[in-house]
């Protein structure tokens, strides 16, 4: 059976479908400025038996006794998240699949935390819920159901999470590049709408998110995505890339483009801005 670690199209999951193979779609549709929408869209309509991950309750620690970092959207810690892949009725043997409607900001969250846990098979719906429609995927609406449980297991981590720490021991060095995944605006200061401190760690880069796709809502092709980072980084060690954005989901598409141009899996410092800033003793750049 066919793997798919980073993009899987439309048709390639269609075939999967068909296929009878283990498989397990996951809609993780969502909106920062109403959560409640989450539910509401995948509602709507989602891929049929989509389960569904929601930012806040699924892919997010609760609180900081769970939380293996600060900020807006602290990762949980890996037991805890195996415990929601089990109620997600995923498990090792299976091939899994993420999207949303949001041109893959939401879903590359799961897609790096099944990483993480030490699961390789899950790949992102290239082009997402609208891709998926346009081709008359099979669609539902209503609730998500309850799925039998699976039983999945952790395994080594298949990505490298950074901690403030470590950002921190970093600065300034030439073995450290740090991308920021957020709008020029608030990457240069000029506004904040969620955290204390306007501004970004002295020394990042810049890329926005949605840089990675074509107008069309798919990623770009790879060797778009070469030379584009390519002329960013400027002759700096891809090998010593951190990505991070507000709060450690929208820097993800940044890390599955970096591999989808062929550099090796690049650090997420997951705590991002909304940790950094949190800090009053840290320096914060602007411009």
């Amino acid at each position: 059976m066919t793997v798919y670690t980073h993009l899987i199209s439309v048709d390639q999951l269609k075939a999967l479908q068909a296929s009878g193979a283990p498989l397990r779609v996951v809609d993780c549709s969502f909106d920062l400025s109403d959560p409640a929408q989450a539910d509401a869209m995948f509602a709507e309509q989602h891929i049929a038996e989509a389960a569904q991950a929601h930012l806040d309750r699924d892919l997010s620690a609760k609180d900081a006794a769970n939380a293996v970092n600060g900020g807006r959207h602290p990762l949980p810690k890996r037991e805890l998240f195996a415990h929601t892949l089990r109620r997600l009725g995923i498990n090792n043997a299976m091939q899994v699949v993420v999207y949303d409607r949001n041109g893959a900001n939401y879903c590359g969250r799961l897609w790096w935390m099944l990483k993480w846990a030490g699961h390789d098979a899950v790949a992102v719906l290239d082009g997402g819920l609208q891709a998926w429609a346009a081709a008359d995927g099979a669609l539902q609406s209503g609730a998500a159901q309850p799925q039998p449980d699976g039983d999945f297991q952790l395994g080594e981590p298949l990505r490298r999470l950074v901690l403030i720490d470590d950002v921190m021991a970093g600065l300034g060095r030439p073995t450290q590049t740090l991308i920021d995944a957020r709008g020029g605006p608030r990457y240069r200061g000029e506004t904040e709408p969620l955290d204390p401190v306007a501004g970004h760690i002295p020394g990042a880069l810049n890329r926005p998110f949605n840089d990675n796709l074509g107008a069309d809502g798919h990623f770009k092709p790879a060797a778009q995505l070469r030379q584009e980072f390519d002329t960013l980084l400027a002759g700096r060690d891809g090998a010593g890339v951190v990505h991070h954005c507000g709060s450690g989901v929208s820097a993800v598409p940044n890390v599955l483009a970096m591999e989808l141009a062929g550099y090796a899996p690049a650090g997420l410092y997951a705590g991002s801005w909304s940790e950094w800033s949190r800090r009053q003793e840290l320096p914060v750049a602007r411009g």
